[in-house]
């Protein structure tokens, strides 16, 4: 099941202007990625122009971890949209972080998942349109430098991570591990920044409590609308499906995404004729019968993918939904098929 999220994405109002700084001409881009010229002038693209165009634009570059880096260092922050630009006058870097992670509802491809455990926090970036093909690697690379990059200009201090994990290769590991200040896992099974926790406590330089109260009410205003097109049932599987892979996610932190307390989002739900542990039982069915039906991923990785870090306990939950293993409902599946 997709999200809510429609096929729109808005770019930034300073990328093409941060490109020609790296020397960089739009024009090679739009032609590198097969589009039209005019695509320079759209402020809304496709899904699929938007990973055109970031994909272009590291062929162009010729090295991921160069593109990166110099992508988000050169960026200037008055460039910035009022979905960032809300983060950047926050009054520390983990109210920075949590409205980053709100606000980017609005912005699709990618969300944020932030986990705060012991002397960590980690940040996962899923895409919010479940169901497609993974984006390009150096829009993931990017996303999470970004993230890192908003702390060190927020607190003008030379913050470094904890650890940074991707999926794919992402070029000259050991540039990104100057940026990053860290070590960089590659091959890893998700994309995700560790930071030190205790940074998270420090002020922002750049607060600005009179432009927050013009920026806040606006884009929770437009969150509202976006997540109003879908009922509280739909919304919150929605959420939980974005969630899975970096665990089994709990009614707080959905109630937290939501703006809503736990005890609120419950009674909604019971209106509804539905609960919490419904939502999660019927989203892990529903993503295991679609993750199954990729002959690409192995069972290990399907149970992993719907939280699940025992695969024995996959294996028995899904005889409850199906009756069967999941690997004899592969193998029927697709002989049926």
């Amino acid at each position: 099941m997709k999200s809510y999220t429609s096929d729109q994405i808005k770019i930034p109002p300073g990328f093409w202007e941060g490109l020609h700084q790296l020397g960089i001409a739009a024009h090679d881009v739009a032609r590198q990625a097969q589009l039209p010229l005019t695509i320079i002038t759209e402020s809304i693209v496709t899904t699929a122009q938007y990973f055109a165009i970031w994909e272009a634009y590291s062929d162009l570059i010729g090295d991921t971890a160069q593109a990166i880096i110099e992508l988000a260092t050169v960026f200037e922050t008055a460039k910035y949209p009022p979905t960032v630009l809300a983060p950047y006058h926050a009054r520390d870097y983990r109210d920075a972080l949590n409205r980053m992670a709100r606000y980017k509802q609005l912005c699709p491809p990618e969300g944020l998942l932030i986990n705060e455990d012991g002397e960590r926090c980690t940040i996962d970036l899923e895409w919010l349109n479940l169901g497609e093909q993974p984006g390009p690697s150096l829009l993931v690379g990017i996303t999470l430098a970004c993230l890192l990059e908003l702390g060190r200009r927020g607190t003008d201090q030379p913050l470094t991570a904890q650890l940074v994990e991707f999926s794919e290769p992402m070029g000259d590991v050991q540039a990104l591990e100057a940026y990053f200040g860290c070590r960089i896992r590659t091959g890893a099974k998700r994309n995700r920044l560790t930071l030190f926790r205790r940074d998270l406590d420090r002020p922002f330089l750049s607060y600005n409590e009179e432009l927050l109260e013009i920026l806040t009410p606006a884009l929770d205003r437009s969150l509202d609308e976006l997540q109003s097109n879908r009922s509280i049932t739909e919304t919150v599987k929605w959420i939980i499906k974005r969630c899975l892979t970096a665990g089994r996610p709990d009614i707080q932190s959905v109630a937290k995404e939501l703006n809503v307390s736990d005890r609120t989002l419950q009674r909604r739900l019971t209106d509804e004729n539905t609960s919490f542990k419904q939502l999660l039982t019927q989203a892990r069915h529903e993503q295991a019968i679609e993750y199954l039906a990729d002959p690409s991923l192995d069972i290990k990785e399907v149970a992993f993918l719907i939280g699940y870090e025992d695969q024995n306990s996959f294996y028995r939950a899904f005889r409850l939904w199906e009756g069967d293993t999941p690997s004899n409902w592969r193998t029927e599946h697709f002989s049926t098929g």
